[in-house]
Parts: C-alpha cells; structure tokens; sequence
C-alpha cells in the first residue's frame, strides 16, 4: 500500500494545553483510532501539548511532529491588525529564544483577559475571571474560554455568536495585545530548528490572486518555508490557488483541521467537516525539509 495516497494526516491540532478541548494524551489516542499517519500539536504561543505528547510517548505507527501557532503581527506590507497566524513545524522544544518569546506571548494573553471582562461586565454581563478560568480547564486562558463561559452563562446563543457580537476585532468587548512581528516569529521558529509555515492563508481574505502571491513573495523572503494548502475552511478554488503558488515559488505545502475538539465540534480530527484529507506524502516533504536538523523519526 502506498502511504503517501492512502494514509491520512493532521498537521494542525490544538490541546487543552491552549484552547482545544483534548488532552494531548488524548489527542494521541484519537489519532491511532483514526489510524492517522501522522499529526502535529500546534497550540497556541504554548509548546506545553507538544511536550506533553512526547512525554507520554507516541504510539506505534503513528508520526509527530512537534510544533506551535504563533500569533505575530502582519508583516508590514499587509495593511490591516490583528493576529498573523504562524505555524512551526519540526521546532526544539527546549530552544532559549522560542521559550522566552512563548513567556511574551503567553503574558499578553493572560494580561487582556481581565480587561475583556470588565468590558463584558460595562455591557451588562455578570462575570469574573475565576469563574471563565473555572471553563477553561488546565490550559492557558483566552477568548474562546471566555466565549465558552458566556454561552454557559446564557449571555451568547454559540461560541461564534459570542465572537461575532462581543469579542471579534471591531466588536465592543474586543482589547488588542502586543505581538511579536512577523519577521521576529519566523526567525525563532528557524533559531529552534524548525519550519514557518503560513496559516490557512484563506482567512486573510485576500480575495485577489495577484495579493495573495505578493504576500507569499513578501514571505518567502522573510524565512516561511510552507504554506497551508490545505484547510477545511478553503474553497476548492483557493487550494487550487495555494498549491500553484506553493509550486511556482518552491514552498512546502501543509494540510490540517485547525481541531479544537468540543470547542468547534462540526470539525473531526482529521476529517475536517467528513471529506477532508491530507495525504501522508507532505508530511514525508516537511521532513525531508526538517532532516538538516534531525527533528523527523
């Protein structure tokens, strides 16, 4: 049986240990049932799911990729605000800099969640910081905990409802956070041996081909190495045009289900919404990118 056709993987699944719902032990059970051949925990500005896999230990037949989503600024050339999402691939979970710059990142969440709450409780809603980490579990505190207590507190109808009326950028109950830039969050990534890749590009809206590939010219220049192809979130017509400009500017492609387990429940580890798949072939090419560093078993 070819591998790279038949076998399945997940390069983009978040644990308790940000803001996913699944233990990373967990994680790696559900992967060996789903007879996944490979996945990769990439947490949110935390490699602690990651480390924790590790430590568990990974089951036969089943690959890992340490990893992270870091949340940067946008490069300079895109003109807009908010989180530029940065995904690293193949990383030493032990490197000083990721590790000091994790310290940063994880700070800058902690210290807006009390200022989005006393935003809430200006707008009418009841609700303390103990009572959102008490939703929150064990891992670290962010909007999408605050958005899970407000739908428990029957002040949202949803998560996205949550989002979408209060805590979205533009929205009342929205605070900024320091970030790193962009540039900054490649060169660590790449300081701890790994791989930056562009996160489920589609999000960014940039609904013009010819943007889009001034983007990927702007950061291939800067360090990215990969792009997510391949997302449930994409159209047809946008993994089409993600794999040209991968191919056309020599860049990895990537795939994975942005898993957060109950948090979006409509999206299934490896399955996405039912027909997504992403063939074990591109975790076999991120490795041959990451072999440089001995980082792939």
């Amino acid at each position: 049986m070819d591998c790279s056709q038949h076998v399945g993987i997940d390069l983009h699944i978040h644990s308790s240990a940000s803001d996913g719902t699944l233990s990373p032990d967990e994680i790696l059970e559900t992967a060996r049932t789903l007879n996944l051949g490979a996945i990769a925990i990439t947490d949110h500005d935390t490699v602690d799911g990651s480390r924790q896999a590790l430590l568990s230990g990974i089951p036969k037949n089943l690959q890992f990729l340490t990893g992270v989503e870091l949340s940067a600024a946008p490069p300079p050339s895109l003109s807009r605000s908010g989180s530029f999402h940065i995904l690293g691939y193949g990383i030493d979970l032990d490197d000083t800099a990721l590790n000091r710059a994790l310290e940063t990142l994880q700070k800058a969440r902690k210290d807006r969640n009390p200022a989005i709450i006393a935003r809430l409780n200006q707008l009418g809603f009841e609700m303390t910081t103990d009572q959102v980490a008490a939703t929150g579990g064990v891992g670290q505190i962010g909007r999408p905990h605050i958005a899970q207590a407000m739908v428990k507190m029957g002040y949202a109808a949803s998560i996205d409802d949550a989002f979408d009326s209060y805590l979205a950028h533009d929205r009342p109950a929205y605070v900024d956070k320091p970030r790193i830039s962009c540039q900054q969050a490649v060169d660590i990534i790449r300081g701890a041996g790994g791989l930056a890749v562009l996160a489920h590009p589609f999000l960014l809206n940039l609904t013009d081909s010819e943007d889009m590939e001034n983007l990927i010219v702007v950061l291939k220049k800067m360090g990215f190495e990969g792009i997510e192809v391949y997302y449930p979130e994409h159209p047809p017509q946008a993994t089409s045009l993600y794999e040209e400009l991968a191919r056309k500017h020599e860049l990895l492609m990537t795939g994975g289900t942005d898993f957060h387990g109950k948090l979006i429940p409509e999206i299934q580890m490896g399955s996405g919404m039912g027909h997504f798949f992403v063939p074990f072939a591109l975790y076999e090419r991120l490795c041959a990118g990451l072999a440089r560093n001995r980082l792939c078993s």
